[in-house]
Parts: structure tokens; C-alpha cells; sequence
């Protein structure tokens, strides 16, 4: 269970107005500062600081209340191709359940069958009609956040070779060289050189001759 939450915190919410009773339902927007470390790190995420807007939908159940939601946010990241900045609209859905302290108990004793620890251990609770909205906000941008972000869906990247941004140099390329080759003109080069030694060689010696 969560300790000691702080109702002065913009993303803990109060559960007192909405009432315990079943079916009651209450519907809230609120534009948060988003926290630190928002998104996929080093990939994309919510600046911090900047706005995210909530809309959601509390509804009293019998064990707790249901809390329904989106969430909208402008993240920024870099494009995974050709390494520029990028920044877009972000939209998130999530759906959480906030059980009341003694709603475990209460399930304990309905039930025959034991209680997966595991289980319990993932339940959310209330904590004096408190609930924590942020790792439940956090989880549902992850998971609506592209792990490989691009610019666009048809950016053609750098060139593997020199880096050149293909978007801005369509008709950039370099000539394919077969390595086989490349080796075979290298070889050839060596020779030449050889060679042009060699007739050096045999030139500085007929010099030395004519002038004897």
C-alpha cells in the first residue's frame, strides 16, 4: 500500500466527493506538470515539466474505485534514421483498479481457493480515499510511446557510408566497388610501382655508363 500520500500532489486524487456506494461515478480533468524521467529513456518521453492533460472517469465499485482514462502530452525524442530532433502529440488510455484497505480481506473470506501472493502484491489501494495516479500514468505513456521514433514513415535516413541525410541529398550516392576488385587493383597498383622502380633503376644505371 502507498504511505503517506500528499492530496497537495497534482496526481493524487481525492475519492471522498465520489462516495463508496456502487455505480456512483464522477468525471475529472486536470492539467498536471510532468514528472521526471516521462517516457522511454533516451529514446522519447514528456519533457519535464510540461503540461499533460487527463481526462478521467471514476466509478465506485464494490471493492474500490475504477479509474478510466487518457492522458494527452507533447513528447520529444530523436528520429532512430536520420538522428534529427522530433516532437509530436502523444496519447495514452489507461484503466486502473483502487481497492479499498479492506477489500483483500473481504475477497480472502469470499473465496475458498488461496490467493496468489503475486496478486496481491500488484494490487493498487486506496489510502484514505487517496490514489496515486503517476506509476499507473507512467506505465500506459511507455507503453504508447514508439521504441524506434522516426521523423517520418518514409524518412530515408544517413548514409551508412559518409552520414549524409538522404532526405536532403536524394540523388547522393557512391560507387559500388567489389571488394574482390578493389583487392585485384590494389595488387596492380603495387606492381605498377614496382615496375616504375625497377625502370628508374635501370635508367640511373645507363646515366652512369654514358658518362664514363
Amino acid at each position: 500500500m502507498n504511505a503517506h500520500l500528499d492530496h497537495r500532489n497534482p496526481l493524487v486524487f481525492d475519492t471522498h466527493e465520489l462516495g463508496r456506494r456502487p455505480g456512483a461515478l464522477q468525471r475529472l480533468t486536470r492539467t498536471v506538470a510532468a514528472p521526471k524521467d516521462f517516457g522511454i529513456e533516451g529514446v522519447i518521453g514528456v519533457p519535464l515539466g510540461s503540461p499533460v492533460e487527463l481526462d478521467l472517469r471514476l466509478e465506485s465499485v464494490m471493492d474500490g474505485v475504477l479509474v478510466t482514462g487518457t492522458a494527452r502530452a507533447s513528447v520529444e525524442g530523436e528520429c532512430v534514421r536520420c538522428l534529427e530532433p522530433l516532437r509530436r502529440k502523444a496519447e495514452a488510455d489507461f484503466q486502473e483498479m483502487f481497492s479499498y484497505p479492506d477489500a483483500d480481506d473481504r475477497n480472502r473470506s469470499r473465496t475458498a481457493e488461496p490467493v496468489d501472493d503475486a496478486e496481491d502484491e500488484d494490487m493498487l489501494f486506496l489510502e484514505d480515499g487517496l490514489f496515486d495516479l503517476e506509476p499507473v500514468l507512467r506505465d500506459a505513456v511507455v507503453l504508447a510511446l514508439p521504441m524506434q521514433p522516426v521523423c517520418r514513415e518514409d524518412c530515408a535516413g544517413l548514409c551508412s557510408t559518409c552520414g549524409v541525410r538522404l532526405d536532403e541529398n536524394p540523388d547522393h550516392h557512391h560507387d559500388a566497388v567489389d571488394i574482390r576488385w578493389a583487392a585485384l587493383q590494389g595488387l596492380a597498383g603495387t606492381i605498377q610501382d614496382g615496375e616504375k622502380d625497377n625502370m628508374g633503376g635501370a635508367e640511373s644505371g645507363v646515366d652512369e655508363k654514358q658518362e664514363k
